[in-house]
């Protein structure tokens, strides 16, 4: 009874469920944006490379033996590196996005908090200034 009582206290709690709705969302953040590097990106550096595409970079180390028929008999052993290249392309974007969407949320919060501050400070009354003063003190004087 006291681990069932516990678990639901715990998977019940705000920054669990906050978590996993940031899971389920970075999750569908990272196919729109894999979607981007694939479908956008990628297309445009194959272009920019004379029609290189980057999932078709390799180095075979050794390549694949074929009987009479034509059929595989040992596959090619090969480094995909252009799927490396394109998995970075990948990183680099979903981190730059994170990063601008959290800079934007954190400058909106600080100009919301100053606003707060502001509105929650009340101006305290300004007093009179030192000419007002002296123009009292010699209007005292005078009497």
């Amino acid at each position: 009874m006291g681990f069932l009582k516990d678990f639901k206290a715990f998977a019940l709690k705000g920054n669990v469920i906050d978590m996993a709705v940031g899971v389920v969302i970075g999750g569908a953040f990272g196919k729109i944006v894999t979607s981007i590097v694939n479908d956008v990106i990628m297309p445009v550096f194959g272009y920019l490379t004379a029609g290189i595409k980057f999932t078709d970079l390799k180095l075979v180390l050794s390549e694949a033996v074929l009987d009479e028929a034509g059929a595989v008999v040992t596959a090619e052993v090969a480094l995909t590196y252009g799927n490396l290249i394109q998995q970075v392309v990948d990183f680099v974007l979903i981190a730059l996005s994170i990063f601008i969407v959290i800079r934007i949320v954190t400058k909106a919060g600080e100009k919301l908090r100053k606003k707060e501050e502001e509105v929650a400070a009340p101006e305290e009354p300004k007093g009179p200034t030192t000419e007002e003063l002296l123009v009292e003190i010699r209007d005292l004087l005078k009497k």
